[in-house]
């Protein structure tokens, strides 16, 4: 945001928060979990990956297995904060030069970046029950 409160950039909107990714070995058994702190249904599962979100149409939590996965120990950054964003946009093509210019950083994966302080996050295509982006 702009010290006015607005976007920063003229060339408008370039992605949409779809899920925000917690590293965990068990992913069902978290979600299950978050389901129940925040009355919202498990939307979406499979062996490695479970979605918590207000429906099946919604971006919200997601929970991936990562087997070796340590506690953070917080706030000693020992064992730093294991979470990541997905940030869904258009076109993953088109949308990597103008990450790329906002000083990210692409990692080994296509779609992976760093944001400037290091942060891993994921360019994904819009699902098709997202609205379209504009911009």
């Amino acid at each position: 945001m702009g010290a006015t409160g607005g976007r920063c950039d003229d060339e408008g909107m370039l992605g949409r928060l779809h899920h925000l990714i917690v590293d965990c070995p068990e992913p069902l058994a978290l979600a299950q979990f978050w389901s129940a702190l925040l009355g919202q249904p498990i939307t979406y599962e499979s062996d490695d990956f479970v979605v918590v979100a207000e429906n099946d149409t919604s971006s919200g939590l997601g929970f991936q297995r990562a087997p070796d996965q340590q506690a953070p120990t917080w706030p000693d950054p020992a064992l730093p904060q294991q979470m990541h964003l997905d940030v869904m946009v258009e076109d993953v093509a088109d949308a990597t030069p103008r990450v790329l210019a906002l000083g990210a950083t692409q990692l080994d994966h296509d779609g992976v970046f760093a944001d400037p302080a290091g942060h891993p996050f994921c360019l994904i295509p819009r699902p098709g029950w997202a609205a379209p982006i504009p911009g």
